[in-house]
């Protein structure tokens, strides 16, 4: 991800300024869920939210499947999101000297983040991706997450052999200002796997020199396969 929301490619992109000032700093405080269950969350509760992106086409009463059982701990390999033709590799990011979450570097645009001091992708718990959005020539890998929606698939390849499936329950865009870091990284249903595809959105402020928003997509296990 960039501080780009993806409209704008020509706007220049600046290394590290991926998440910068409050957003990441009170995401710090809730990596400890990415660990293991936590309860108590409200999932959907009040939140600095510039909108449910997927709930606006989402028909009443809409069918998802039942969620998978949650899958051992394997590390991540590939991202595929058949509905955008995305097929990414996926590689182990920590934190950096800050103590915030280092994304891919941004001459590596089509690869993929994955925290790799939380959850597993399949694991029980919630695991998190991340992604440029763009670069200063062109769309990177996750530029059209913002267009999915419920029901829609994706599917991480992983290091034992298996895919795990995923299916899409919502799309979010949280403003970065006050931004509600239980509200995008905590569980919604606590047992589940979970996953967060996440990069930049809302518009580009200049004053500020970064994006004003952030997408989450939502999305939990529902299949398997060895």
């Amino acid at each position: 991800m960039s501080d780009h929301d993806g409209i704008r490619p020509e706007q220049p992109v600046r290394p590290g300024r991926l998440f910068t000032g409050g957003a990441w700093a009170v995401l710090l405080l809730v990596l400890w869920l990415w660990g293991g269950e936590a309860t108590g969350l409200r999932p959907g509760g009040p939140g600095h939210s510039t909108g449910d992106m997927a709930a606006a086409g989402r028909p009443p009463r809409a069918e998802l499947p039942p969620a998978h059982r949650p899958l051992v701990e394997a590390p991540p390999r590939r991202l595929d999101i058949p509905g955008l033709d995305v097929r990414a590799p996926v590689v182990p990011r920590g934190l950096d000297e800050r103590g915030a979450l280092d994304p891919p570097p941004f001459d590596r645009p089509d690869e993929v983040g994955w925290y790799a001091g939380g959850v597993a992708p399949g694991a029980s718990g919630t695991a998190l991706l991340v992604g440029h959005v763009d670069t200063e020539t062109r769309p990177a890998v996750f530029h059209g997450v913002s267009t999915l929606g419920p029901g829609q698939k994706l599917r991480v390849a992983r290091e034992d052999g298996t895919v795990a499936e995923f299916t899409v329950e919502d799309v979010r865009v949280l403003a970065r200002d006050g931004f509600d870091a239980r509200q995008a990284y905590g569980p919604r249903h606590p047992g589940r796997a979970e996953l967060r595809v996440i990069t930049c959105g809302g518009t580009f402020d200049t004053a500020r020199d970064r994006y004003t928003a952030n997408v989450v997509v939502s999305a939990y296990l529902t299949g398997a396969t060895a």
